[in-house]
């Protein structure tokens, strides 16, 4: 007689364990719930992700002594999924860089190399523009 699988256990190809899917979807969903999921994972990630980039930056020398984790500061960044509001770590001395999103950029990698393909294709600015799920301003023609 074969064994029963147990539900909570991950196959070992998996990413995310079943129990945590249970938690993220818990049952029939449509598009746009499927979309809010993934950007509350895609929001976590990203916020654990700069998180772990400043605990590596305080216990290098660079860091500093005497330099510790100051709050958080809010950014909101233009993914593929359309705009989301993170919450950036801070330290005190102000000497943090992160890596995945640096200061002042507000967009994802890939997403300029994206709008430029969408132009080189031929497509207008004002289609791209109806194409992707954040306006971007118009530059008014003189």
């Amino acid at each position: 007689m074969p064994r029963k699988k147990n539900p909570a256990v991950a196959k070992p190809d998996a990413i995310l364990p079943d129990e945590l899917l249970e938690k993220l979807i818990p049952g029939p969903m449509d598009a746009a719930g499927v979309e809010a999921v993934f950007q509350k994972l895609k929001k976590a990630v990203i916020e654990r992700a700069l998180g772990a980039e400043l605990g590596v930056h305080l216990a290098s020398p660079e860091g500093g002594c005497g330099n510790h984790r100051n709050g958080r500061s809010g950014k909101t960044v233009l993914t593929d999924g359309g705009p989301l509001r993170i919450e950036v770590p801070r330290d005190r001395a102000g000497s943090f860089e992160p890596q995945l999103i640096p200061k002042h950029e507000r967009r994802f990698a890939g997403f300029d190399d994206r709008i430029i393909s969408m132009y080189a294709r031929g497509m207008s600015v004002r289609e791209i523009q109806g194409h992707l799920p954040v306006a971007l301003p118009v530059r008014q023609q003189a």
